[in-house]
């Protein structure tokens, strides 16, 4: 049996599905309550913020709900980091995958924890992500 503690690197996409129901927030509820360590970066949680606060002046959600996803924000399951990926791994990942600029920046900072982390797995609801992780050797969290 592995007594390794799951290391999960939440991208944006599995962090707004944990904050806003739709057809993953299940699967993905279930995944925040896996023993291990969740790492959330700061980009996850500006996008996240940003989602929430357009969401709020849409008026489709109310000052008290807005305010408790920003308080899900800071007391959920994860640790924050504060992570610069290089520019040498962004450009060189970008050459190799069609990502977005988020994409290809959650994909070059998960590769670089995954250097201190060998066992990170990345949890993402991005398919394009996904793939580039996959080529790129990083273990996906299976929903």
């Amino acid at each position: 049996m592995n007594d390794k503690l799951a290391v999960i690197y939440w991208d944006s996409t599995a962090l707004l599905s944990f904050l806003f129901k739709d057809s993953y927030s299940e699967q993905v509820l279930e995944k925040a309550h896996q023993k291990g360590v969740h790492l959330l970066t700061t980009l996850a949680i500006a996008e996240a913020c940003t989602v929430i606060s357009r969401v709020h002046r849409e008026k489709l959600l109310s000052e008290m709900l807005a305010d408790s996803l920003f308080e899900m924000l800071e007391t959920g399951p994860w640790s924050k980091l504060n992570i610069v990926p290089d520019s040498s791994s962004l450009r060189e990942l970008a050459r190799k995958w069609p990502l977005k600029g988020s994409g290809l920046w959650h994909l070059a900072a998960a590769k670089t924890l995954q250097r201190e982390f060998p066992e990170l797995m990345i949890l993402t609801l991005d398919g394009e992500l996904a793939r580039a992780s996959k080529g790129e050797n990083l273990r996906l969290v299976v929903l």
